[in-house]
């Protein structure tokens, strides 16, 4: 091969490798210098900038399931604040919003809910039929409110992203990816901070049943205080995360893990990663390597 011609191959090998060797030199463990290993198909964490501290397939195409709940939090704080809509309001439950299968309030046909206990049933029970509820009430009927959804989306350029119901089950024409999902959490928060401690409540009560939610972000000293998560056979195990910490936001959102405890678990290692890279953490001094045993030679005395 002419020698120009071997230099121009090697240039662009090189700069193709440079982005790998960069990606690979970030996903390093600031703990033990080992690859920061995540079970997860798609992971998107962001800095209070705005800026991707780390991320894996932000851009692929994914099932959301119950992350979709995040957008009609969204759509029923923005009638709440216009006023088109009250907290304390009585929501009828109609037959069809009361057999949406799967994850459940028991929500009864003809009773009437406090508005706020649907919002509650969305956001810690992660309720199905709380959903469908609170879309028939908003909009009339699910469809209306699912176009309503997307029209949102697109209003705040979530361009990878499409709804095909209030609560996340599975559809194949519901898609998003975790960019968009980062950006829907992260607006949410922001254009109605009332979400806030919605989406970090643990526990309601509705007609004397306490519905609970067991989230060990919570109890980790992470300042982990808005969560929201999200589970089909098709999606795995997926989560929404806001942390703060020092009056800084972090944003994360975990999609694809295998297991409930391993979505967890990633979430924890990306958050230690995120507060080290942006200096609110001291990053651990590395163990010293192991010492090696000293072999004692064996010396036989002869007389």
């Amino acid at each position: 091969m002419h020698p120009g011609r071997t230099l121009a191959v090697l240039a662009v090998l090189v700069t193709a490798c440079a982005p790998l060797a960069a990606t690979a030199q970030a996903a390093r463990s600031v703990a033990d210098g080992r690859p920061l290993l995540l079970s997860a198909e798609a992971v998107l964490l962001v800095d209070p900038e705005g800026r991707t501290i780390f991320a894996k397939n932000p851009e692929e195409e994914r099932a959301p399931a119950s992350l979709v709940k995040l957008m009609t939090l969204y759509l029923a704080f923005e009638d709440i604040e216009a006023g088109r809509a009250d907290l304390d309001e009585l929501v009828p439950v109609s037959r069809y919003a009361s057999l949406t299968p799967r994850a459940r309030m028991g929500l009864r046909a003809g009773e009437m809910v406090p508005l706020h206990v649907l919002l509650e049933g969305v956001a810690i029970a992660s309720a199905n039929d709380a959903a469908t509820a609170l879309a028939e009430r908003l909009s009339g009927d699910e469809w209306s409110f699912v176009g309503r959804m997307n029209a949102k989306a697109q209003e705040l350029d979530l361009h990878a992203t499409r709804f095909a119901n209030p609560h996340g089950l599975p559809d194949p024409a519901q898609r998003s990816n975790a960019r968009d999902l980062a950006q829907l959490i992260a607006r949410l928060l922001k254009d109605h901070p009332a979400s806030r401690p919605m989406l970090g409540g643990q526990t309601f009560v509705y007609r004397g049943r306490v519905y609970a939610r067991h989230i060990p972000l919570f109890n980790d000293p992470l300042g982990v205080q808005a969560l929201k998560t999200g589970f089909t056979l098709e999606a795995g195990y997926n989560l929404a995360v806001s942390a703060w910490r020092d009056g800084q936001q972090f944003i994360m959102i975990v999609l694809g893990s295998r297991t409930r405890t391993s979505s967890f678990l990633d979430a924890k290692k990306l958050l230690k990663y995120g507060f080290i890279e942006a200096g609110l953490d001291a990053a651990p001094e590395p163990a010293p390597p192991p010492k090696r045993p000293v072999r004692s030679r064996r010396i036989t005395i002869t007389q």
